[in-house]
């Protein structure tokens, strides 16, 4: 009962005490809103006095402002109106200008047409005695035209005839002398301007020129070597013969063998495995074999190098590689002692620098050059002459038809119908006429000579003749009190059949005739 009482005693006295600190706080509570309330209308007051200011100033600005952009704009009215016041004047001065220009014209017009109407009445007068001269000039030739006819017995229309069959006969002679005098001309000038082509092809291009024969001679080391060569009962040179394709002309020779055969090819394989077989020193039939076989991959390397050098010579490309091979075959054919190869070579260039100097594809000619004897590496292997089967082949190999008409045409079997043609034909012919390109007997060249000019002395009135240029041209003096000049052409042509005729020689033979008639007397 006493622990419920202390307790009740304890939450009375809690109670009052919250009574009383609630008492209390009411009135703090109060007090802190009334501060509050003081403080932020102090506040509103300064903000509504600042902001009062800001838009004090905000207006004094704006008025500020406003009077520096009226005072800008009323100048820049100003510059402006000045600025058209100039145009205006200028362009009022300019119009002034045009207008006294224009009235300047218009007077300087007037003065002309003044002018040209005193003109027309002077050209007026002129033509109307003009006319005057005319008529009358008209009855003076009527009146001398009828008595040219009573003096002549001839009408206008008789006259005229006959004056226009006279002028005929005239002009015809006229005329042909014209035409031969022009014909000459050309034909000076064109054999000039050849001679200047082929003197300019000749020295820019300087060839060697190889001889070979169609045997081959291979030195021995010692006789002794001959036996080891035949072997025993002959079964090595057989053997060596029977590889290869050459016979082999063991003799009485010192320490020499010679190797025969038409084929260059073959018988190039058989000089080199004779030398392979004599440097190695062991000769049988299994070693024959072998180095036979090895000398034919050297020789077909060789080939193909060479065709490979005379491409990059004549910088001719894009050739199809078995004409590339048939070109290397060319090294080991000659034609009269020359180098079939080298002489293709020269006939390139040749071609090449003719047609430059023509203006001609230069590359087409050069390629034509470098192919039309490409036949001859095939002829002894295919029937035919060699400029067919170098057609055919250069067909095949799918070659254009210029560079096949050069070949076809290069020894005239057929005409010439190309500048290409004509230029390979020519090339050729100087490469073979080179001095020393092609062998000939020394008794057959003299022979030859000889009988050129037992030829040409046999011609009544030749004084003397002279083969000169190799046999190439003979210069002929007639005696002047025997020849005359006209007949000079045809004695030459008749030199020239006989020559034709009665002698072999490769190229061209010039017939040059001179005849000189001197005057002389003394004074004393």
């Amino acid at each position: 009962m006493r622990k419920m009482d202390t307790m009740q005693i304890v939450l009375l006295c809690i109670g009052v005490g919250i009574a009383a600190a609630a008492a209390a706080g009411i009135p703090l509570f109060y007090a802190g809103i009334s501060y509050r309330k003081k403080t932020a209308e102090a506040e509103i007051g300064s903000a509504e006095e600042q902001a009062k200011k800001v838009i004090n100033d905000a207006y004094k600005t704006a008025e500020s402002r406003k009077k520096e952009m009226l005072v800008e704009a009323r100048e820049e009215i100003h510059q402006l109106r000045a600025d058209a016041d100039r145009d205006i004047k200028d362009r009022r001065s300019e119009i002034s200008r045009q207008e006294r220009r224009m009235q300047q014209k218009e007077e300087s017009l007037d003065r002309k047409l003044e002018n040209a109407e005193k003109k027309e009445e002077q050209i007026s007068a002129r033509l109307a005695a003009a006319e005057e001269k005319l008529a009358e000039a008209d009855t003076i030739k009527k009146s001398q035209l009828d008595q040219l006819e009573r003096i002549s017995g001839l009408t206008v229309s008789q006259a005229k005839e006959h004056l226009l069959e006279s002028l005929e006969g005239e002009l015809t002679h006229e005329k042909a002398l014209k035409i031969a005098s022009f014909e000459q001309q050309l034909k000076d000038e064109a054999e000039e301007k050849a001679r200047d082509i082929l003197s300019l092809a000749i020295t820019r291009c300087a060839a060697d020129h190889v001889s070979e024969a169609t045997v081959s001679v291979v030195n021995l080391p010692s006789d002794e070597m001959k036996g080891r060569i035949i072997g025993r009962e002959g079964r090595n040179i057989r053997a060596l013969e029977t590889l290869t394709g050459v016979d082999l002309i063991i003799d009485d020779t010192p320490e020499a063998i010679t190797l025969s055969c038409f084929d260059p090819v073959r018988r190039e394989v058989a000089r080199l495995s004779l030398e392979k077989l004599i440097a190695d020193g062991r000769i049988h039939p299994a070693r024959i074999e072998e180095t036979v076989e090895k000398a034919k991959r050297e020789v077909e390397a060789k080939i193909k190098a060479e065709g490979e050098r005379a491409m990059m010579e004549t910088n001719v490309h894009g050739l199809h590689h078995e004409l590339v091979k048939l070109l290397g075959r060319l090294c080991y054919r000659t034609s009269y002692g020359q180098n079939v190869l080298d002489h293709s070579i020269e006939v390139s260039h040749l071609a090449g620098i003719m047609a430059s100097e023509l203006g001609v594809d230069v590359t087409l000619a050069k390629r034509a050059g470098l192919l039309h004897d490409i036949g001859k590496a095939l002829n002894h292997e295919i029937e035919g002459s060699h400029v067919q089967i170098g057609v055919d082949v250069c067909r095949k190999y799918k070659e254009g038809p210029a560079v096949l008409h050069a070949i076809e045409a290069h020894h005239g079997d057929v005409e010439t119908k190309t500048v290409i043609a004509a230029l390979v034909q020519a090339a050729d012919a100087v490469s073979a006429a080179r001095p020393g390109a092609r062998r000939e007997n020394l008794e057959n060249y003299i022979k030859r000579l000889e009988k050129l000019e037992e030829i040409a002395s046999s011609f009544n009135g030749v004084e003397k003749c002279y083969a000169i240029q190799a046999g190439r041209e003979i210069r002929i003096i007639v005696k002047p009190d025997q020849v005359k000049d006209e007949d000079m052409p045809l004695i030459a042509r008749e030199i020239v059949k006989r020559v034709e005729n009665e002698l072999e020689y490769p190229g061209t033979i010039k017939v040059h005739l001179t005849r000189e008639s001197r005057a002389i007397d003394y004074a004393k």
